[in-house]
């Protein structure tokens, strides 16, 4: 499965079995935690990396700084919003890692008209180009969020979608439109629902970077939304291997297809875990202004990873014990970007 023109790579390739050496290959959202995360291994693949990132004023590149200059990363600045400037991006690649998106839960009550504005109406610009240009695969972004609360526990990819939050109904959108130009077009998408992914470089807007800046700012109190909710925990490189897989799985084209561990912790359980591997001792205490609207809270999300494991070979390889251990040394280590005593949306 060699890009014309190229030699086979000696490489060792995550499961899927694509040699991603010399293949030009687009990310959108590079910038962010899981994209950059992405772009660090396709690099690491060989391949030629467009990092699509949003663009502004000043020039910040988020998490992609220490690729500035690498002749592997072409830096390209823009807004999914923008159609021409998308087509311009998607012109030339072999495939496409669509993950940008507006994704702050909290947020999206204040403005659910710029989620489906850069959700939806984006994944339809991204589509249309893919589309146009005939690119080998489209891997578009989903988010556990759309299953809602679980009826049925672990959640596979035939739960019900319960669009809880403006956020999760904009991200529904988005995957369904994705999906229609599988079914009208023949477009080969793949629709990747990563559960809550974690590690180095997340936003104090997650919860686990958020009770971890708490924790080594010296907080004797962390402050939280609710504690009774259970989320499934990936390392953020476990998330990212998963998309290389099913990039390269022709089972998962026209499906969704989940990246989750299988196993569940609550928040409290989790805050208690945090403080256990931070070594710094606190009691954990409720923040109304961190609380969901009742109806909109999502009380458990656990994955069944089964069509991952068959159809892609992927598997989690980081336990969360020790990629806990791991993000809160890389939280000690950059405090500096984390405001601990300010609730982030």
């Amino acid at each position: 499965m060699n890009p014309t023109g190229t030699n086979p790579s000696s490489r060792s390739h995550p499961a899927g079995g694509v040699n991603w050496q010399n293949r030009t290959v687009l990310v959108t959202g590079a910038e962010g935690f899981i994209g950059s995360a992405l772009v660090d291994l396709l690099v690491e693949q060989g391949a030629k990396v467009r990092a699509f990132v949003h663009y502004k004023p000043y020039g910040e590149k988020g998490n992609l700084a220490h690729h500035l200059g690498s002749p592997q990363v072409e830096m390209v600045a823009g807004d999914v919003r923008d159609a021409g400037r998308v087509d311009d991006a998607v012109a030339g690649c072999d495939t496409v890692f669509h993950l940008a998106a507006l994704i702050g839960i909290p947020y999206s009550y204040d403005a659910p008209g710029a989620y489906v504005a850069t959700n939806v109406v984006g994944t339809e610009n991204i589509a249309e180009a893919c589309r146009r240009h005939s690119v080998r695969r489209l891997v578009h972004t989903s988010t556990s969020e759309v299953y809602g609360t679980a009826r049925t526990a672990p959640i596979s990819e035939q739960h019900p979608l319960q669009p809880q939050s403006p956020y999760s109904a904009s991200k529904i959108g988005a995957d369904m439109m994705a999906l229609s130009h599988w079914h009208a077009f023949e477009l080969p998408v793949t629709v990747v629902r990563p559960f809550n992914t974690y590690g180095p470089r997340q936003s104090a807007r997650a919860v686990i970077p958020t009770i971890l800046a708490q924790l080594h700012s010296g907080a004797r109190e962390i402050r939280l939304g609710s504690l009774a909710p259970t989320r499934d925990f990936t390392y953020v490189t476990d998330t990212a291997r998963g998309f290389l897989a099913l990039a390269g799985c022709d089972r998962a084209l026209g499906e969704s297809v989940n990246l989750g561990t299988g196993q569940e912790i609550s928040i409290g359980d989790l805050a208690s875990a945090l403080i256990e591997a931070s070594g710094r001792p606190a009691e954990v205490v409720v923040d109304p202004a961190r609380l969901r609207p009742s109806g909109s809270e999502v009380l458990r999300l656990l994955s069944d990873n089964s069509r991952a494991r068959a159809w892609a070979g992927w598997q989690p390889e980081v336990s969360l014990t020790e990629g806990l251990k791991r993000t809160s040394e890389w939280v000690a280590e950059h405090l500096h970007l984390f405001a601990a005593d300010r609730y982030q949306v």
